[in-house]
């Protein structure tokens, strides 16, 4: 193992190895590309820590089940109708409306 990498963890079933530690993860990308392998950064990450998973920038049809790409556009417009809504009933929003 590398200096730095406390663990890898390879998951077959999904393609998918993890390393963990203190590294650079270009570095580990770079390692692994070297011995001739293709290999390339995890592109997705759990759905429920997207807010819009189903948009189509986050939707992927290859994703492993409760996967969506790991994407920064992964945000609804904020003109968007529903998301003014959400604003105006939210608990984060100071001058929000309440139902009583």
């Amino acid at each position: 193992m590398h200096a730095g990498v406390k663990q890898v963890e390879v998951n077959r079933k999904q393609s998918k190895v993890t390393v963990s530690g203190n590294v650079d993860r270009n570095r580990v990308l770079k390692k692994i590309q070297n011995t001739g392998k293709r290999a390339e950064f995890w592109p997705y990450i759990p759905y429920n820590l997207v807010a819009y998973p189903y948009i189509s920038q986050a939707y992927d049809k290859k994703a492993p089940s409760g996967y969506v790409k790991n994407s920064i556009q992964a945000l609804s417009s904020p003109n968007a109708m529903d998301e003014k809504l959400t604003n105006l009933f939210s608990d984060e929003n100071p001058n929000a409306c309440s139902i009583m």
